[in-house]
Formats: C-alpha cells, sequence, structure tokens
C-alpha cells in the first residue's frame, strides 16, 4: 500500500503532463521550477556550486541567476518526464540540434563498443533517445528505488526511448555492461557523480571530490571508446547534443593507474561540458569535502 500511495503522485502528474502541448508542459515545468526556487533551502549548496564552476570572480546577481536556472532546468526536466510519449519521440528527435555525430560512427567502426559519459545536465535522457533513433541503442545504469512501483515506471519510460536498463540491485550488472560492449553496443553512464561511496578521489571544478570509476574502468578492460556527451535545453523548445573525441586511457604500468588517470581525464572533459551551461547542471547534492551538507 505505501508503494501505491507514493506512486500515485506520479501517475496523476503523468496525466496531466502528457496532456498538454509542448509549449504549456515547458512553461509549467520552468515556473515550477522557479517557484521551487524561492522556497528550497538548497539555494546555498547550489550557489556554492556555481562559484566553483565559475573558477573566478562572479557577482552575486549572476550566481542568483544560474542558480534559478538549474531550478527552472531541473523543473523542465521532470515535466518532459512526464509528458513524453512514444507518438512524440519523433517530434522530439526532429527538434534536436546535433553536434560532431561521425564521431559515433567511427567509433562504430572501430567496433570495440562505446561508452558514452554523461552529466546530469539537460536532458540526458532525450540523447538516449536519439541514439536509437540513429541505431546505437544504449545500456544505462538505474537506481533501484525503494518504492518497486516507481522504479518500474523509470525503466518502462527509458525503455520507451529506446534505453534498455540495469538496476544497481542487479549482481550481474558488471557482466551485463561489460558483454554490451564486447558486443560492439554502447551502453550510456552518468559519470559526474559517485553515488556507490566507492569512486575514485579526482579533482573536479579545483577540488577533489568522489567520481565514478565506471566509465574508465570499463573503456580500460574492454578497449570500448569512452565519449563524453553534453545534452543540453535549446532556448524555447528542442534540444542541442554535442559529441566530444574519446578520451583516451594513458597506458601506464598498472590497471589502477590507467584507470585513474583515465578518470581524471574525463573529468577534465566533464568539466569544460558543464560550463557550456552551468545553469542546466542537475546537480543538487553536496559533492565536495567543502560542500555545506557534506557527509563525513
Amino acid at each position: 500500500m505505501r508503494d501505491l500511495l507514493g506512486f500515485v503522485p506520479f501517475r496523476i502528474a503523468a496525466a496531466l503532463f502528457g496532456a498538454l502541448p509542448e509549449p504549456w508542459m515547458r512553461w509549467l515545468g520552468e515556473r515550477g521550477g522557479r517557484l521551487w526556487c524561492r522556497w528550497s533551502g538548497k539555494r546555498v549548496l547550489l550557489a556554492h556550486h556555481q562559484r566553483r564552476i565559475a573558477g573566478t570572480e562572479i557577482s552575486d546577481a549572476e550566481v542568483d541567476h544560474r542558480v534559478a536556472g538549474m531550478f527552472s532546468s531541473y523543473g523542465r526536466y521532470w515535466a518532459e518526464t512526464f509528458w513524453l510519449r512514444p507518438r512524440r519521440h519523433r517530434a522530439v528527435c526532429d527538434r534536436v540540434e546535433r553536434h560532431r555525430f561521425d564521431i559515433i560512427d567511427r567509433a562504430k567502426e572501430e567496433g570495440n563498443g562505446i561508452i558514452f559519459a554523461i552529466p546530469h545536465l539537460g536532458s540526458w535522457e532525450v540523447a538516449g533517445l536519439v541514439g536509437d533513433e540513429i541505431g546505437v541503442r544504449c545500456l544505462a545504469v538505474a537506481e533501484h528505488l525503494s518504492n518497486q512501483r516507481i522504479t518500474n515506471w523509470f525503466v518502462d519510460i527509458r525503455n520507451q526511448l529506446g534505453i534498455d536498463i540495469v538496476l544497481t540491485s542487479d549482481p550481474k550488472r558488471n557482466s551485463t555492461l561489460i558483454r554490451r560492449l564486447k558486443s560492439g553496443g554502447a551502453i550510456a553512464l552518468l559519470a559526474d557523480r559517485d553515488v556507490t561511496g566507492r569512486g575514485l578521489w579526482t579533482e573536479f571544478f579545483g577540488e577533489e571530490a568522489k567520481m565514478p570509476s565506471g566509465p574508465a574502468a570499463l573503456a580500460d578492460l574492454t578497449g570500448a571508446a569512452l565519449i563524453p556527451v553534453g545534452a543540453y535545453y535549446r532556448q524555447g523548445a528542442g534540444h542541442r547534443i554535442v559529441i566530444h573525441e574519446p578520451v583516451r586511457i594513458p597506458d601506464l604500468e598498472t590497471r589502477e593507474q590507467r584507470v585513474a588517470a583515465g578518470a581524471a581525464l574525463l573529468a577534465g572533459r566533464l568539466e569544460a561540458i558543464i560550463r557550456e551551461a552551468p545553469e542546466q547542471w542537475h546537480l543538487f547534492q553536496p559533492n565536495w569535502p567543502s560542500d555545506p551538507g557534506y557527509p563525513t
């Protein structure tokens, strides 16, 4: 019963947003996010993130603008998640601005598999939808939530977008990812925040943070192309997806050294991707030891 009660708001939101035309959905999502910003206690933390991203002096007014943008972008993300239906996929793909997709073609020709490394930026799931459209269906890892109904709903939504899912609770998830890569397939990994507690300490925006080791470790193990991706919202309707040159894992003596060096190189690429649209980075948690509320 508890799972059902927790799931009902998701069904209601999907029904309400699903009935709206795209401009209304987007407007409500963005305005809802900005309204949340007014009352959220996370503004201090997000301001801390934005000053870190800037790397230089930045005015309080600009910080406030970017923080409001983070809430607005996140509201749009949720609204779009509730709004997407298979009948709308074609129209969504038609409004995607695509850059450097030739990099994917080259990686496919090499035949060693592809690891797309994506930050929590814009709408990363739309990148999966476009991947499926061009014949690069991705396998991604998703968190197994405490509410099984919500977990099943997210898995179903992502399957409809052309994204295969393996859950964090699956004891065979690593072997499943490796099999996909060794068969020449593609996986997509969110690479900007460690959620396992087993990440590598890596410099990220000027301070060491725990970063996922998976992308670099799998690239080193399988020889797959490690390709960073930026998936941004455009102003108004549509998205912009930018494919970046693969990260080359350094040829060092030990696997531990190679993975650490690869993770550091990937972190630098993700910094550049995020700085393109810092207000679209959906990082609402403490991520660095100096952050307010960072767990000790």
